[in-house]
Order: structure tokens, then C-alpha cells, then sequence
């Protein structure tokens, strides 16, 4: 049977991962049934140094794109691409940034419970669509509820150092591999893909992986 291994090196709060994430499983849905998938998520941070408190996204984004006429475009055209992937991006309604090791935790540890994709979905869905603050812990632990996680797994998650400093290392890890940037995915542990592709053209890649892999 023919298997597929696809790492996915995403943040939860980069629009871009989120549009790339639906493009990838709509290529997905273009292979045979018969293919084996399996997806596995992995840690970056765009922003590390974000207090627990988070920061305003507004301002942070203005700054970043050089003015509020800037900051009306960028959204704008990625709300537009994201609805053509059939998501919906509000995310001038969102206010805060928050900062994402807490719940990168959470979606490592989610593999044991095999809904990393889930939970990786709600986080997305609820910063991007629900404009939700991922600031508040109670706000966290209820979505991982609702993805499968029981909250006393999720809190003892949350609450261990050691579980945070592993996703520091995940994330150097990738760092020393060369990503510096993300969406980033890695085929059957060989082929690296940069940035948020085209469904077509993940399509083509991944059926000339399944192609050598069958081989």
C-alpha cells in the first residue's frame, strides 16, 4: 500500500499555514482512496517574544506592513484568497496576537490522542474565522475540549515546563534544517515544500512522491 509521511511546520496564528493546510487536503482528496496519509503537525513561532497577555494585532500589523492603507490591502487580498479555499478570514475583527507555545504544546500532545489535525483546525478556525482571544487559558482549554482533549490533559499540558521547552527544541530543530519560514512541509521525510502551493501543484508533488514510493 502506498503511504504518504507529511510533516506540516505551522504557527496558529499564520494566515498563510491555515490557507495552506486547506489547499494540502484538498490535493489529498485528489489521490487514490487506497493512499495511506499520515500527517503529522509541527511547532514555529512568528513571534516567540509575545507576552502571555498577548499584543494588538492591529497596531502590530500596521507597524509591519508600513501604514493602515497597507494593512487594508494585505488583509483584504488574504481574506480574498482565503475564501477562494473556501475559508472566511475576519481577522480585523481579531485584537489580539497571542503568543502560540502554550498551544503548540497542546497540538504535540494531541497526537497521542491521534487529533492533531482537529485541534490544529479549531485553533485556526477560532483566530482567523471566530476572531476569538487565545489570549485567556480557559478560552484554550475549552477548545481543546471540544477537538477531544480532556481538560486535565490539556491543563497538565499547559502547566509543564517541560513540555514547553520541548517545543523550543522542535523549533530549533527545524531552525537547524534551514526553515525560516512557514507554511513548510516535508514529504516522506525527502521532499521540502515552502509556502502555502497551489492545491495543483501539492497535487503533483505528492502524486510523484506516491510514484517513488511505490517504486
Amino acid at each position: 500500500m502506498a503511504v504518504l509521511k507529511i510533516d506540516v511546520v505551522s504557527d496558529v496564528v499564520c494566515p498563510w499555514c491555515y490557507i495552506g493546510k486547506r489547499r494540502l487536503e484538498n490535493a489529498l482528496n485528489e489521490l487514490p482512496k487506497s493512499t495511506e496519509i499520515e500527517i503529522e503537525y509541527h511547532p514555529f513561532e512568528l513571534n516567540p517574544s509575545v507576552s502571555q497577555s498577548g499584543i494588538n494585532l492591529r497596531e502590530h500589523l500596521v507597524d509591519k506592513f508600513g501604514g493602515e492603507e497597507q494593512y487594508d490591502h494585505q488583509l483584504d487580498r488574504t481574506a480574498y484568497v482565503a475564501k477562494q479555499e473556501g475559508l472566511e478570514f475576519n481577522l480585523k475583527n481579531q485584537l489580539l496576537s497571542p503568543n502560540t507555545r502554550k498551544m503548540h504544546a497542546l497540538i504535540v500532545g494531541a497526537k497521542v490522542l491521534g487529533i492533531q489535525k482537529e485541534l490544529t483546525e479549531a485553533f485556526f478556525k477560532a483566530y482567523f474565522t471566530d476572531a476569538i482571544d487565545l489570549t485567556q487559558e480557559e478560552t484554550i482549554l475549552e477548545i481543546t475540549e471540544t477537538s477531544g482533549m480532556p481538560r486535565e490533559f490539556a491543563k497538565s499540558i499547559m502547566d509543564s515546563p517541560e513540555r514547553l521547552k520541548d517545543v523550543e527544541m522542535r523549533e530549533q530543530q527545524y531552525a537547524s534544517m534551514g526553515i525560516t519560514g512557514v507554511p513548510f512541509f516535508i514529504i516522506n521525510e525527502k521532499y521540502g515544500v515552502s509556502g502555502a502551493q497551489t492545491s495543483e501543484t501539492f497535487a503533483k508533488i505528492l502524486r510523484e512522491a506516491l510514484e517513488e514510493a511505490c517504486v
